[in-house]
């Protein structure tokens, strides 16, 4: 499928310069510790130890397995105080991607790109996943987590609807191009957040 999405989907209701919103860091987590801990397990299973992992919209925390070791984790992010917290990244850029959607790597650099809850904030997701299709390696894998939580003046008015979130998430893989169909995974636990989560392969 490659028509447009329609654009206001992607407004919000604080259209407000996100940097000046993100500029005081944010040192708390924003899903239940049990969903956390799903999550982890989840990217045990499906990120490749010692592999080359690219963290977006990370903050000071990533929820990377903390006895597997990565060659390399580099963060993209909002606040740099969060980002130079986080002990899992090697490396890290503070970059709008709503502004600057093209990623600062070269082409075919990561095995991995985890988004964790963040999805819902990007304006132009298709141009971003289009980028992360581009530094990507073949059969590299794009995985996106999302829950219920979100900060609602700068969620996208398109999560305000919670029905089609999971299928919107499909279809920027669709429409960035480049994606094996995304799959989605439920792993929610009980009497916690919900944790969907939206995988794809390079092709």
């Amino acid at each position: 499928m490659r028509s447009e999405l329609p654009p206001e989907l992607f407004r919000r209701i604080d259209e407000s310069d996100d940097a000046a919103f993100y500029e005081q860091p944010r040192l708390v987590t924003h899903i239940d510790d049990a969903t956390i801990d799903r999550l982890t397990q989840l990217y045990r299973e499906t990120l490749p130890a010692g592999g080359l992992i690219l963290d977006l919209m990370s903050s000071w925390v990533s929820h990377l397995p903390p006895e597997v070791p990565y060659a390399r984790v580099a963060g993209v992010g909002m606040n740099r105080v969060e980002l130079e917290r986080n002990p899992r990244l090697t490396d890290h850029a503070v970059q709008d991607l709503n502004t600057t959607p093209e990623l600062p790597y070269p082409d075919g650099t990561f095995d991995a790109v985890v988004n964790a809850v963040s999805i819902q904030y990007l304006t132009r997701p298709v141009d971003v996943y289009r980028s992360v299709s581009r530094v990507l390696k073949p059969d590299g894998l794009a995985l996106i987590a999302t829950s219920h939580r979100c900060f609602p003046t700068k969620a996208i008015l398109a999560w305000h609807s919670p029905r089609d979130r999971l299928r919107l998430i499909q279809l920027y893989f669709e429409q960035a191009g480049g994606f094996a169909p995304a799959e989605v995974i439920d792993r929610s636990p009980p009497d916690a957040d919900p944790l969907w989560v939206v995988l794809a392969k390079r092709q």
